[in-house]
């Protein structure tokens, strides 16, 4: 087993062909030593060569209510009245610290992600 750091798109390739061949080694192996050990260059190489940049604010609290069945009206307690609720959906109002901190708390959304310019 012979790794280095992935630097070009043909190397990457190359890791992604080796990693599917390696996929199912067992832990404590060396196979699964190198599976470890090529998932971490791999993670390296598209962190730096494909960065995903942290989503909107405003769009993450839709998508995050989306995934828990929940209702504009069910952000009361986090934001106040239903009027003030649509003003920050619809980026019409910003969010307060105040706010930030009651979704991140409501939602489990990541107070980095809240705090974003939008």
């Amino acid at each position: 087993m012979k790794l280095k750091l992935i630097k070009t798109e043909e190397a990457y390739e190359l890791a992604l062909q080796r990693l599917e061949l390696i996929f199912d080694a067992k832990p404590g192996t060396e196979a699964g030593d190198e599976l470890e050990l090529m998932v971490l260059l791999i993670a390296k190489y598209e962190d730096e060569k494909y960065p995903i940049d942290l989503p909107d604010p405003i769009e993450a609290v839709k998508f995050r209510m989306e995934q828990l069945g929940m209702k504009p009206k069910d952000l009361e307690k986090s934001i106040g009245f239903k009027s003030r609720i649509s003003e920050i959906l619809n980026k019409k109002r910003k969010l307060t610290l105040d706010m930030i901190r009651k979704l991140h708390q409501q939602l489990n959304i990541p107070t980095e992600v809240l705090i974003r310019e939008y």
